[in-house]
């Protein structure tokens, strides 16, 4: 079988594999990705865009919004229910993963990027560990059909339980459950949620519901640490029994691990870069990994097309780091006194806070540099 030679090789086509495609094949690199599956396909995930993902994408791709939520309710455990409106604008576009998927897609291949779907790779191999490398030293990707792939760069984009992420050997300090339902529900129940969400403060250290709204669909979702798997799962059936929705037969029931790394996890081994959840790159509070997916995946691609691989490195560090130290603190906060953040959400300089969040304006980072929260969490230890 004749071997095939790309700028970039792209392993991976969901947010972050894909916006590195784009962006890579934007610059000039000439670009393949790599995806197992067909688009369009399913994706477990609460798909709610904040306002840092909406900005990602701008100009590139029309989100298929389903909703555009501006009320949130806020109960603990199901109780003391807490509901604020925007007075901003909205608070999350709430897409449907398959459609936003592909509309990324569609922004890739209109770059110039090729996709070739049910690739399967075997492995990533480079320098010692590759029977022949490709020229100049550079990655071989190898396909489960025999396929060789020689590449001046490998964007690794297959997720925390993938080829690539082993290969550059991502290491994780928090690992998560999460569980969720997609649930087909009537005009009636549609038009209740319509613009509203709920997330409930759960009953599992670090736990936490949600209800997002998308047309006819409703996706329902729990996550909380591995471990408690039989716990979590009672959690989803208690929550859907709570909110009136446990007659609803899902058009979908599944889930999926979230997996965030540690610190000084690396990030690329030599030319193979890893972005998104590859890289285990994702808020550890509120597990939302899109805007770190997209992020990350167009700092990959340009350091892929560039070359400046390490120039990759400092902008994770720089860009997504320093909030996922602040997401950390939060977390930690908030499984020890889950009260303490639902009573914040009652007043309005809390759920300001929030919709600065949820809109993109301020980063966890910013926030809790803030006197005012800094103090707090000093108590809250």
């Amino acid at each position: 079988m004749p071997v095939q030679r790309w700028d970039v090789v792209v392993v991976g086509a969901g947010p972050a594999g894909l916006t590195a495609a784009r962006v890579a094949a934007e610059a000039g690199a000439r670009t393949l990705v790599l995806e197992r599956a067909a688009h369009p396909r399913y994706k477990t995930c609460g798909g709610g865009l904040i306002g840092t993902s909406l900005a990602a994408v701008a100009g590139h791709v029309d989100v298929p919004a389903r909703d555009r939520v501006d009320h949130a309710v806020f109960t603990l455990d199901g109780r003391r229910r807490i509901e604020r409106a925007s007075r901003r604008g909205p608070l999350i576009s709430m897409v449907r993963r398959e459609e936003f998927d592909d509309a990324l897609r569609k922004a890739a291949v209109g770059a110039g990027a090729q996709l070739r779907e049910h690739a399967t790779v075997r492995a990533v191999e480079v320098g010692d560990g590759a029977a022949e490398s490709a020229p100049g030293g550079g990655p071989v990707v190898r396909l489960v059909d025999g396929t060789r792939l020689d590449a001046r760069v490998v964007v690794g984009a297959d997720g925390s339980s993938g080829v690539t992420a082993r290969h550059v050997g991502v290491r994780y300090e928090q690992v998560d459950l999460g569980l969720e339902v997609e649930l087909p529900v009537p005009e009636e129940v549609a038009r209740r949620w319509r613009g509203r969400l709920l997330i409930d403060w759960g009953p599992l250290p670090g736990s936490y519901a949600w209800v997002f709204p998308k047309d006819d669909l409703l996706t329902v979702g729990v996550i909380a640490a591995r471990g408690h798997g039989e716990a979590t799962r009672r959690y989803l059936d208690d929550f859907v029994a709570r909110i009136g929705l446990s007659g609803i037969e899902p058009a979908r029931d599944s889930g999926h691990l979230t997996r965030c790394r540690a610190e000084d996890s690396p990030l690329r081994r030599g030319s193979v870069l890893v972005a998104g959840d590859a890289a285990g790159l994702l808020e550890p509070w509120t597990r939302e990994g899109i805007s770190f997916a997209l992020r990350s995946g167009a700092l990959a691609g340009a350091a892929a097309a560039s070359g400046d691989l390490d120039g990759y490195v400092t902008g994770v560090g720089r860009q997504l780091v320093p909030e996922m130290r602040a997401g950390r603190r939060l977390l930690t906060a908030y499984t020890r006194h889950p009260w303490a953040f639902h009573g914040a959400l009652a007043t309005w300089p809390g759920f300001r806070l929030f919709t600065s969040f949820c809109q993109g304006r301020r980063g966890f980072d910013e926030i809790v540099d803030q006197r005012a929260i800094r103090a707090i969490l000093a108590l809250l230890r």
